[in-house]
């Protein structure tokens, strides 16, 4: 049974940063792509980051481009997701999700995801 635990959300100030963890268990980590997710009330999922299960990043949003750096560490079964300058318009409940490949990471290939950690940015 997968499960996957995220954490490291809060409050941040514009410009700020936060550093987001997805703790896996149930399946073996390394051999899936892993993605970043976001959710904002009304608005739908945004998929933010997607990384391979080689490490190899095939995508990351525009809309975070240059701010935001996924990143895995399979030794520990976990995955990461660095935010920097963060925005307001970053305001969301982040999931973290894993993929039923190892090399694609696309929203429609994700088949499991975790309840999130909410992530406010304000001043």
């Amino acid at each position: 049974q997968e499960h996957l635990v995220e954490s490291g959300g809060g409050l941040a100030q514009p410009g700020g940063s936060l550093r987001l963890s997805c703790a896996a268990s149930g399946f073996t980590f390394s051999n899936y792509a892993m993605s970043w997710a976001r959710h904002v009330s009304g608005k739908g999922i945004e998929w933010v980051s997607g990384i391979y299960s080689d490490g190899s990043v095939p995508y990351i949003a525009d809309s975070v481009k240059g701010r935001f750096t996924i990143s895995r560490d399979n030794a520990k079964n976990t995955l990461y997701l660095q935010m920097n300058n963060l925005k307001p318009e970053d305001t969301a409940l982040y999931l973290c999700a894993k993929s039923k490949y190892s090399d694609y990471a696309s929203l429609d290939g994700l088949d499991y995801y975790g309840k999130g950690t909410l992530v406010t940015v304000s001043s």
